[in-house]
């Protein structure tokens, strides 16, 4: 007889599977409570999530105690192998996740959400080889006595998720979490679950009950509690600059570490000598437009020079009005929508308030579509605004949608001031032929990820994070998760 291959789910059956229910112990237990999530692009009802409240999170967080001393007994590289396993096993999900992510975020599934499950799958398989390197050191405090280092889990992790780009966040701390011996409850995003919930079951099928769990939930009935248990040890939050600070002082008032990835208002600084074509593409790709502009590091601040000014606003603007801007889970779309009604009033408040500045121009790329199975009021068409002061809250506010201001300048020093200046501090691209430019900028610039040439997202074993009011800490490095996901014991043997 021929084996046949298994039948894999859809999107729809996964979003049945998961509707309505936590993730807790390796089961999957109905909520008491449940919240509407909605296709952001029909505007109608997709399922209806878990509105998790105390008793469910407490729940959560005491399988992960419970779970904690056997994992982190496990020898580190057998949990990576673990994890090893189970990105292997995300492979033949891609698709249906990545289907059910564009239904619930919006964002197209061939320039967004494709790519976003593939990421996450390499960040945790890039982390599950990482176990080996969970080393202490030696030192020569006596020599009749041996003293060292150890690296030891911090217990229970809570892992709070935005709707932007969830599986990738999620990865960036649940995958080094685990691999260092800690157990992890995640908090996922109200407004986009389902994909998070699919992803991390099929981990939780190669780990033991408890070592990962995951709950829904708003902030004040389920993630407020989550950050206030008193068995977290450690609290990973990826959101905005306001819910952040309420994260870090629920961790402080614990004493707790806290790792923070808030906003940003990144500068792009294109040169006289820079290489047009390439410069605008990155613009394209720094703005995150197939993302709808959603995104931290989005190049929200362009400054050209004044010799190519021009140009590139003209290519640019050719660009993105050969995007095109339709149903999310159509194979031709380039960009879908916002996330949801209350983020698309935001964006258009700060297109308003640049309209009403005197002097200022706003141009408007793309055509809306004109599909009506669609709910047209959460499309937007990317934004470029010009001519406005530097004060002016479109260069001083994070806007989190498809909107750039593209500004002037003809003195380095001065461009290389008006770029930090800024409260932020977390991505920044330079564009030159001139290497000797390239390293003064990149010395210069106040942001904790630099580029030049180029404007990546998040790369697996790429330290990324950054300054100021950005937040506190690094993702997707060794370097994050020997910091950020154990402590550091100092043992000193004398048997003199």
């Amino acid at each position: 007889m021929t084996e046949q291959s298994p039948v894999l789910p859809s999107a729809e059956d996964l979003l049945a599977a998961y509707a309505g229910v936590n993730l807790i112990g390796n089961a999957r237990l109905s909520a008491a409570a449940t919240l509407t999530v909605e296709n952001p692009a029909t505007g109608k009802a997709l399922a209806e999530a878990a509105a998790s409240r105390a008793p469910e999170v407490d729940a959560a967080v005491t399988a992960a105690r419970a779970a904690g001393p056997g994992w982190a007994a496990l020898p580190a590289r057998q949990r990576g192998r673990k994890l090893a396993d189970a990105a292997r096993a995300l492979a033949p999900l891609a698709e249906p996740i990545a289907r059910l992510l564009a239904m619930e975020t919006g964002k197209a599934i061939r320039t967004e959400c494709r790519g976003e499950v593939a990421t996450a799958t390499d960040i945790l398989d890039f982390h599950a080889g990482l176990g080996s390197e969970l080393k202490g050191e030696t030192v020569p405090y006596h020599p009749r006595m041996m003293t060292l280092t150890t690296r030891e889990p911090l217990g229970v992790v809570a892992a709070i998720l935005p709707w932007n780009v969830p599986l990738v966040l999620m990865m960036l701390k649940i995958a080094p979490a685990l691999v260092a011996g800690n157990t992890v409850v995640v908090k996922a995003a109200e407004e986009a679950p389902f994909a998070t919930f699919a992803m991390a079951e099929v981990l939780m099928r190669h780990l033991p009950d408890g070592v990962l769990n995951v709950v829904c939930g708003d902030g004040p009935d389920c993630g407020a509690v989550l950050t206030a248990h008193p068995d977290v040890a450690k609290i990973t939050f990826t959101g905005s600059e306001e819910v952040g600070g309420i994260v870090y002082r629920a961790g402080a008032e614990k004493i707790i570490p806290v790792s923070l990835e808030l906003g940003g208002k990144s500068p792009m600084i294109v040169c006289a000598d820079a290489d047009l074509e390439k410069a605008v593409a990155g613009a394209i790709s720094g703005m995150r437009f197939t993302r709808q502009g959603q995104s931290c590091t989005a190049s929200s601040r362009i400054y050209v020079h004044d010799s190519l000014f021009d140009a590139f606003l003209a290519k640019l603007t050719a660009a993105l009005d050969a995007l095109k801007i339709g149903d999310p889970l159509d194979e031709a779309t380039d960009i879908g929508t916002i996330v949801s009604p209350r983020q698309a009033a935001i964006v258009r408040d700060y297109v308003a308030k640049a309209e009403a500045t005197p002097g200022a121009r706003v141009l408007r790329c793309g055509a809306l579509p004109d599909d009506t199975a669609l709910a047209a009021d959460l499309f937007e068409r990317p934004t470029l605004l010009l001519d406005l002061p530097e004060d002016h809250p479109c260069l001083r506010e994070e806007i989190f949608g498809p909107v750039a201001a593209i500004q002037r300048w003809d003195d380095y020093d001065d461009v290389i001031a008006r770029a930090n200046d800024s409260d932020y501090g977390l991505a920044a691209t330079v564009w030159t032929a001139s290497l000797s430019t390239a390293l003064d900028a990149t010395a210069r610039l106040d942001a904790g990820y630099v580029q030049v040439n180029q404007n990546l997202t998040i790369q697996p074993n790429v330290s990324y994070g950054g300054f100021g009011r950005s937040g506190l800490g690094k993702e997707a490095s060794l370097e994050a998760m020997l910091e950020h996901f154990t402590r550091k014991k100092t043992i000193v043997l004398n048997f003199d």
